[in-house]
């Protein structure tokens, strides 16, 4: 099964670093919370950069 990358909304800091990291998979919703708009936007190292890298560990893999 394939892995998705979710965001817990409300653990996120809107620090921005996942955006920063990987644009083209996170983006800011109008909470100004980070959210996974494009899964399929990046490779997964990408993303798992991304995850090693937000402050609160909000950022997730689901299967």
């Amino acid at each position: 099964m394939k892995q998705v990358p979710r965001v817990n909304k409300a653990e996120c800091i809107s620090c921005g670093v996942c955006i920063d990291t990987v644009p083209a998979v996170f983006r800011f919703d109008e909470e100004n919370k980070a959210e996974v708009y494009d899964p399929d936007g990046a490779d997964a190292a990408a993303i798992q950069e991304a995850m090693d890298l937000c402050p609160v560990a909000c950022i997730y893999w689901d299967e």
